[in-house]
């Protein structure tokens, strides 16, 4: 079962049908919206300010999100992929993002909606992407424009992980 801790006056808040890994950690002022799924050790601490995962959003593998006390915030929109092993602090992504493996996001960062975060880039701080923009390197920069077919696979993504979660809650029963 996954470990969902109360910290302070808050604890995570769950919407319906939301699959957690049974290593899954969330701590604290943690939200999911419906058919959202954390998958295996990832972590969602949210023990110095909210984090806010919008429906049909997966957050893969080993993927950490935080935040600065008193600096930021986390909130990630709907149907969001967030690639294994991807660290989100304290930034804002739109729906129907892409964020690559590996990435990093940092603080009061914001991902426009459909937009396209490459395996390995980092996002420095206070960085705003425009919508449906391809963005890859470190430090991070627009390449180019989202194209109909890319947005159209980033959000099969998203499906394909709500449909994956369905089976494991049968496998793991949560």
């Amino acid at each position: 079962m996954a470990l969902v801790l109360p910290y302070g006056d808050h604890a995570p808040r769950l919407g319906r049908d939301v699959f957690l890994a049974p290593n899954a950690t969330l701590v604290g002022d943690v939200e999911l919206g419906d058919e959202a799924s954390v998958w295996f050790g990832a972590v969602l601490r949210g023990d110095i300010g909210p984090i806010r995962i919008g429906p049909r959003t997966n957050v893969q593998d080993l993927a950490c999100l935080h935040l600065t006390d008193g600096v930021s915030k986390t909130t990630i929109g709907a149907d969001v992929t967030i690639g294994h092993g991807a660290i989100l602090h304290g930034c804002t992504v739109e729906d129907g993002c892409l964020i690559g493996m590996g990435s990093i996001v940092l603080d009061n960062a914001v991902i426009g909606a459909g937009s396209v975060i490459a395996a390995g880039a980092l996002v420095p701080p206070r960085m705003v992407i425009p919508p449906r923009s391809m963005v890859k390197g470190s430090p991070a920069k627009v390449v180019r424009e989202v194209t109909d077919e890319e947005a159209q696979l980033g959000l099969a993504g998203a499906v394909h992980y709500v449909v994956n979660a369905q089976r494991y809650r049968g496998i793991c029963g949560g």
